[in-house]
């Protein structure tokens, strides 16, 4: 049985922000608000925990870099990342084009 989007819908998000350039934390939460027109506004408290994990999954890289003066985490997505990435992408166009069947049928 598929698993369900939902379920890794953040780890899809965090993946999809850093697929084309680097970034530090604060920037993932700020990318994610804004091309989402804020729709989701993440705190800091849910983001790092999810990096991390993500991290640990081999889904990403870190390094420490310094931007705008100060020391931050810069993440990167990994080849393994580019393929979680593209799972993803493809779990949750068949979700929304099965709920999209139904809200569509009769």
């Amino acid at each position: 049985m598929p698993r369900d989007p939902f379920s890794g819908h953040l780890d899809m998000l965090l993946l999809a922000a850093l697929r084309s350039r680097s970034m530090h934390g604060y920037a993932i939460i700020e990318y994610v608000r804004q091309a989402s027109s804020g729709q989701f506004d993440y705190a800091e408290g849910t983001i790092y925990p999810a990096l991390r994990r993500l991290e640990d999954d081999g889904l990403l890289r870190s390094r420490w870099g310094e931007t705008d003066g100060r020391r931050r985490r810069i993440y990167d997505i990994s080849a393994q990342g580019k393929k979680a990435l593209a799972v993803h992408r493809r779990e949750w166009a068949r979700f929304t084009n099965g709920v999209e069947a139904v809200l569509d049928h009769g």
